[in-house]
């Protein structure tokens, strides 16, 4: 299994698997070649589709300059994976064809080239086989994770950091997401108004309206998994430090513990909404949510798988249908509902395991999610040819 740390990437949105992973791949091959002084990129699967709505062209374009030929090639062979050919050329030389492939959350494969994407860092790769290890070796999660990545709670001060100001920054902004859609922000009006009716799961909406409109913006944010996904678990750091005064030591431990059920998804089903629906994008990130806050709550370890568990299962079957291909409609929308319903999967957890067993375990659903998003169609697996997507006038593409 990979490292917690790629699951928290920090990159500029809309989206971690057709804006931060491409990134990468152009970024490299320009260190690799530098000689190069043009390039062909061409995209196909779920980048073709939804690339020009996911700004993928324009943060490409940033990172190789105006020298660069873009092809959406829009081959509808029913492969959504999100994968991408560069190719370098200078007045004396042809550079080599690069096949890569983004994974979603920003991490990437190069056929030709390894990266640090490749390394595994747990040998443990199901959460059954963790809590075996934890058993063994009379272990705590906590202790686990610090045994394998010694540096992530270092790097998770930045996480938070990145986090704050996207919420920050999105409950002080105004104006309008998107002239095509004409969506206008609404995170500072809905914090407005949970401010003056003290209502808490308002305020948690506004905080996950906040960082997603900023992602939605291009600006910068922080994965968690997926930059589509990533205002429901910045919202509830926000919410926890700032209204209920948790310290930040306290709340890198429950990202380390929600970091986990993560990883684990990442590894036996995928986080990328190309591949497995919306249901690995805010599915997960409600599990990881609902995670942490039993953590937070002195959840046993039990009690925090479960409430992963639920997390994920009452999102089975959520499709991936943006708009335009725009992070906008309907992923900020439920990037605020998953927020709410990751505490009451926390609670639904706490509060049952005290009288019976759960039989359905973390490791049942993520086969479960990975074997549902096997069997969404082409359509509905981030490509905006199906779902709502199909409810709107699509003139301008």
């Amino acid at each position: 299994m990979k490292a917690i740390k790629d699951i928290y990437r920090i990159g500029y949105g809309p989206s971690s698997s057709h804006t931060i992973g491409p990134m990468r791949i152009v970024k490299l091959y320009k260190e690799v070649f530098p000689e190069s002084e043009k390039y062909i990129v061409n995209l196909y699967g779920s980048l073709a589709f939804s690339g020009k709505g996911h700004k993928t062209d324009l943060i490409i374009k940033r990172c190789l300059g105006d020298n660069c030929k873009i092809n959406f090639v829009k081959d509808f062979s029913g492969d959504t994976a999100n994968k991408m050919t560069i190719e370098g050329f200078s007045l004396e030389k042809r550079f080599p064809l690069w096949h890569g492939e983004s994974l979603g959350g920003g991490a990437i494969r190069i056929a030709e080239y390894p990266t640090d994407d490749d390394k595994e860092v747990y040998e443990e790769n199901t959460f059954e086989k963790i809590k075996d290890h934890l058993l063994k070796h009379d272990l705590s999660l906590l202790d686990y994770i610090r045994e394998n990545e010694s540096d992530l709670e270092v790097y998770l001060d930045d996480v938070l950091k990145a986090m704050f100001e996207s919420v920050k920054r999105g409950l002080n902004a105004e104006g309008i997401i998107s002239d095509r859609l004409k969506v206008s922000r609404s995170a500072k009006k809905l914090y407005e108004e949970a401010f003056n009716k003290d209502d808490e799961d308002l305020k948690l909406i506004a905080y996950a309206y906040a960082a997603s409109e900023e992602n939605a913006m291009g600006e910068i944010v922080a994965t968690a998994p997926t930059l589509g996904s990533c205002g429901i678990v910045a919202s509830l750091m926000y919410y926890a430090h700032f209204d209920k005064k948790i310290k930040i030591a306290k709340l890198k431990e429950a990202l380390m513990v929600g970091g986990i059920f993560g990883n684990l998804v990442k590894t036996n089903a995928s986080i990328a909404g190309a591949i497995g629906g919306c249901q690995a994008e805010v599915g997960t990130a409600c599990a990881m949510a609902a995670a942490m806050i039993a953590y937070l709550k002195g959840g046993t370890l039990d009690m925090i798988e479960y409430a992963a568990e639920i997390g994920i299962e009452h999102h089975l079957g959520l499709t991936c249908d943006p708009v335009f291909g725009m992070v906008i409609i309907p992923c900020i929308e439920r990037n605020a509902m998953a927020v709410l319903r990751s505490f009451d999967a926390a609670k639904l957890s706490m509060n049952l395991l005290k009288f019976r067993k759960h039989l359905v375990t973390f490791d049942m659903v993520t086969h479960s999610m990975n074997y549902t998003g096997q069997k969404l169609s082409p359509e509905l697996k981030e490509t905006s040819l199906g779902g709502l997507a199909l409810e709107f006038s699509d003139e301008e593409d």
